[in-house]
């Protein structure tokens, strides 16, 4: 099986760079892109601490308290997701798939739980599945 979708990918970014999202600001080209505030997050670091994953995943599944960075995580996924992270810079772009990765290879029951919340009906699977396959992301 191929990526499941772009739900990953946004959510990838969210899980590691949670702040990642947190405002939107104007690039010199006035295109809005998410924040570059939190670009220098050590992804490693949240990706090899279950609470500090853990954390972000309960917010993100509405099972826990979120931070502020998380709670705007949470609310920008579906647009991210829709608009096929147009917002996303190159950066956040690379950490997401670092994150997505990392989820799909080692977090599989949590993956699967993200997939059901925010990609229920397989649509973004579908739209994404191609640009996952160029990128080497397989369940």
């Amino acid at each position: 099986m191929m990526l499941r979708g772009l739900v990953a990918v946004l959510l990838v970014a969210a899980v590691a760079e949670a702040a990642l999202t947190r405002r939107v600001r104007r690039d010199d080209d006035d295109d809005e892109k998410y924040t570059s505030r939190f670009d220098n997050v050590d992804l490693d670091e949240v990706l090899n601490s279950d609470r500090l994953l853990s954390n972000y995943f309960r917010c993100i599944m509405d099972e826990g308290p979120c931070t502020p960075d998380a709670r705007e995580l949470k609310r920008v996924i579906p647009e991210a997701l829709s608009e096929k992270c147009a917002k996303c810079s190159e950066r956040h772009r690379a950490g997401a798939e670092k994150v997505l990765t990392f989820l799909i290879k080692n977090k599989k029951e949590q993956w699967t739980r993200l997939e059901k919340k925010y990609d229920p009906t397989g649509q973004f699977r579908k739209l994404y599945e191609e640009e996952a396959k160029q990128h080497g992301i397989k369940l």
